[in-house]
């Protein structure tokens, strides 16, 4: 069964940093495009970093120069590092996993599989 469990998140104060865990069982993530998104409440979900199986990122421009999307294939984990963060970061964090979707997709559409998401507030 594929399971995908976030990790990491937290508050930070504006201009911190935090990074997010997304643990896969029961799949090889080397296999799938992983993307993270965030939901901040009244708002639509965003699509924030993806890593395709192949190893390329994408990033929302929102984030760029920010967030770095990485990927542990030994411990079956992406990770993203938030850098500088900023109170409009807050969100729920999820990760999802799809198998043979590009990453402009996935972040767009959205993933068959999630995560139960990882709460980060940005806030002094």
């Amino acid at each position: 069964q594929l399971q995908l469990v976030e990790s990491g998140g937290g508050l930070v104060q504006p201009g911190g940093s935090l990074r997010l865990s997304c643990a896969a069982s029961g799949f090889t993530l080397n296999s799938y495009a992983i993307g993270w998104f965030r939901q901040a409440p009244g708002k639509e979900r965003e699509g924030v970093s993806c890593i395709s199986s192949s190893g390329s990122k994408n990033y929302a421009d929102s984030v760029k120069e920010r967030f770095t999307i990485s990927r542990d294939s030994a411990n079956n984990t992406v990770y993203l590092q938030m850098n500088s963060l900023k109170p409009e970061d807050t969100a729920v964090y999820y990760c999802a996993a799809e198998r043979s979707r590009p990453c402009w997709i996935l972040l767009r559409v959205g993933a068959g599989s999630w995560g139960q998401g990882t709460q980060v507030t940005v806030s002094s």
